[in-house]
């Protein structure tokens, strides 16, 4: 595809246009999931830590050892390394779809780090209380832990985004579609570098308007 006969609102409204949006479902669904596995995780670790409300010294070390493998791993040789597993799941390595696996899979860990450590700023007090009142686990978690929280929690998603917006990028490298592919693909590769700089600009604003979003709800719910 020669792109030198098109104007440059022709080829945001062809290739850029649809990878942003391309991106942006990624990121999204991506996102939702590891936040949500993550709060899984984040719980098991606070719960089974030596100081936590059912200490499990086993299930809290081999949570901590998967949790610290998989961050060590560089996002693009995470993604190749369980293509096995995303072709199991998805029934195949390439595309949106299947792009929605390792990227859960890698946000995933950093998200459960988030939640640990934000359920660790709660003040015990707050905690011991809930347990003379017999709140059960479940109630401390929810209601204590999680709602005195959540500002911290919201500043270190919008991180946890930012970070999974990068990898959304390298995954299109691999075929997984959005603004990394066609910055590579018609940008990179067919020496293109209006198209190459203008994702970047766009990269660049959407870094600046989720770091501006988390800002505003973490002042709002402090």
């Amino acid at each position: 595809m020669t792109l030198k006969n098109y104007t440059m609102q022709q080829i945001f409204e062809m290739l850029i246009l649809p990878s942003l949006w391309a991106t942006l479902k990624m990121l999204a669904i991506s996102g939702i999931l590891s936040v949500i596995f993550g709060f899984i995780v984040g719980v098991i670790l606070i719960l089974t830590d030596k100081d936590g409300l059912s200490p499990n010294r086993v299930i809290y070390r081999i949570l901590d050892i998967v949790v610290n493998i998989i961050r060590s791993f560089p996002f693009i040789i995470l993604m190749i390394s369980i293509i096995p597993l995303t072709r199991i799941i998805v029934g195949s390595s390439i595309g949106e779809t299947a792009a929605l696996v390792p990227l859960t899979v890698a946000a995933t860990p950093f998200m459960g780090r988030i939640f640990q450590s934000s359920f660790k700023e709660v003040d015990p007090a707050l905690i011991e209380a809930a347990q003379s009142f017999g709140a059960t686990k479940a109630q401390i978690v929810i209601k204590v832990m999680l709602v005195e929280s959540v500002p911290s929690i919201v500043s270190g998603i919008s991180l946890g985004i930012i970070n999974l917006l990068g990898a959304t990028a390298m995954a299109g490298a691999i075929g997984a579609g959005g603004l990394g592919a066609t910055a590579l693909t018609y940008g990179y590769q067919n020496f293109n570098e209006k198209i190459m700089y203008s994702i970047v600009v766009i990269l660049i604003i959407l870094v600046a308007v989720i770091q501006f979003l988390g800002d505003w709800l973490y002042k709002k719910l402090k």
